[in-house]
């Protein structure tokens, strides 16, 4: 019932075939239903990975699109294979928030577009219309709130819709339908090789859209299945879920399907239903299925607005709001980044953008604290050798407060850096390392490196050909730049 509006919807803003929207979302969903690492999430025809094929669509037909969505789904594939979708777990928890609160944004956005006339959807609805769909949007909200007080056995948004059905059935009250935006009746779909030139130059030009397809599926499917994770305190396999969502694209474009990946808003549907298995997404897959074949006319007459108001019900519950009770108790750097991502999604519709803008920025923020964190305590023994005790990480953003901490004209001949509380991190900070030690060999100054971690010692002896490393004794090292 959610899934196909924003299929169907999709599909026409792309200029495809309703069908292939409602194919995309069987395919998907029937895939990772049986192969995905994460039960109880939905995969299905997702508007964030087709609206990057649109202009691909527009400027050379469906069939490239079709093979953009099967190399988007190879790609995916082998970032499974090659296990890196464990790299999702860098994403922030700032990050998050801005993503899921953007993305209910979008949803919510998208449900107040379906007050919008049918002859002219520039124009908005008014009059007896306007208020009919409002009323039926409203009475399904309150619904979807009530009903989970009387019992949870059912899922109040199924019941929700069929009571609007019904009351709009009985007294013949005319509003929109499913039927007004699109016919959803159709055959099985069938195998395709797409019929595009296999050539160099056809690979050039799909392979863009491609990889920006499968980043965008590939990180909502993996942020999905993390927020599932929390959701059900059980831990979800990233790497197998990207393997499942790149099958399920790769059959996608063989057999007439536009492609998706997990939907934030069907699955939180389906987890609110009490779905924890695989078989509550295989089945929702099959159903659509049925509803092609044969449930079109039943479907299609579903009002609009009650799918609207759960779909509005789905967006307010994604919606991070204990990130508002807490935003003054953030540092004011993820405030920053959590706005940031919600509105590159909301403006720009684009989530692999805003995810990587997020992490980039707090990585930025990160690597600059750290940077300031990096201190020197000073003083010579009673044999006259000058000890520098280094406290944080010595990398590259924090080598130039490293090189200022010491006084190579003013020191005595023998210097300890000492870096018991402190590691060697990057070959910025051999190159440092290098030049601090050339400064004092200049002015004929020995300097020793003592209390280094293993694999600090790993990264002295890697880089033998560019400063010279005496091994005095473990765990102290001589280093002297190279003659």
């Amino acid at each position: 019932m959610t899934m196909i509006p924003e299929s169907l919807s999709f599909a026409i803003l792309a200029g495809l075939s309703p069908l292939t929207g409602l194919y995309a979302a069987f395919l998907m969903g029937l895939v990772t239903s049986i192969l995905g690492g994460r039960p109880g999430m939905v995969s299905g025809g997702a508007g964030a990975t087709i609206v990057v094929l649109i202009a691909l669509a527009a400027g050379h037909g469906v069939q490239y699109l079709f093979a953009a969505v099967v190399l988007a789904g190879i790609l995916q594939l082998l970032v499974g294979l090659c296990k890196l979708g464990k790299f999702v777990r860098l994403i922030p928890q700032p990050v998050m928030y801005g993503f899921l609160n953007g993305l209910a944004i979008i949803i919510f956005m998208a449900q107040v577009q379906q007050f919008r006339l049918l002859t002219d959807p520039s124009s908005w609805m008014t009059g007896a219309s306007l208020y009919t769909m409002i009323g039926l949007t409203g009475l399904t909200i309150l619904i979807v709130i009530g009903f989970p007080k009387i019992t949870k056995k059912i899922p109040a948004s199924l019941v929700a819709i069929l009571m609007v059905f019904t009351l709009v059935t009985i007294f013949g009250i005319n509003t929109k339908k499913v039927a007004d935006i699109a016919s959803v009746s159709g055959t099985l779909p069938t195998f395709r090789i797409p019929d595009i030139s296999w050539t160099l130059d056809t690979l050039k030009l799909i392979f863009p859209y491609s990889l920006v397809m499968a980043g965008v599926g590939l990180i909502e499917s993996l942020l999905t299945l993390n927020m599932v994770d929390e959701i059900t305190n059980t831990k979800g396999k990233s790497n197998q879920e990207a393997v499942a969502q790149g099958l399920a694209n790769m059959v996608n474009g063989f057999f007439g399907g536009m492609g998706g990946c997990a939907m934030v808003a069907q699955t939180l549907v389906n987890l609110d239903a009490g779905a924890r298995t695989r078989i509550s997404s295989f089945i929702g897959a099959v159903t659509i299925m049925v509803i092609i074949l044969v449930g079109a006319p039943f479907i299609e007459q579903i009002p609009m607005a009650a799918l609207v108001g759960v779909m509005m019900m789905v967006a307010i519950g994604t919606f991070q709001w204990v990130s508002l009770r807490i935003i003054n108790k953030f540092p004011r750097s993820d405030i920053f980044v959590g706005m940031l991502v919600a509105a590159i999604t909301v403006v720009l519709h684009n989530l692999a953008l805003a995810v990587l803008a997020g992490v980039i920025v707090s990585a930025l923020v990160f690597a600059w604290d750290n940077a300031k964190r990096i201190r020197a305590r000073k003083y010579i023994d009673e044999d006259g050798v000058k000890h520098y005790e280094i406290y944080g990480p010595l990398f590259f953003g924090s080598t130039a407060a490293f090189m200022e901490k010491f006084d190579v004209f003013d020191d005595p001949k023998y210097i300890i850096i000492d870096f018991k509380e402190s590691r060697v991190v990057d070959m910025s900070a051999i190159d440092a390392l290098n030049k601090i030690t050339g400064r004092y060999a200049k002015q004929d100054k020995h300097v020793q490196l003592r209390h280094l971690s293993p694999d600090c010692r790993s990264l002295l002896k890697n880089a033998q050909g560019f400063v010279k490393i005496d091994i005095a004794e473990d765990p102290t090292y001589k280093v002297m730049p190279n003659d």
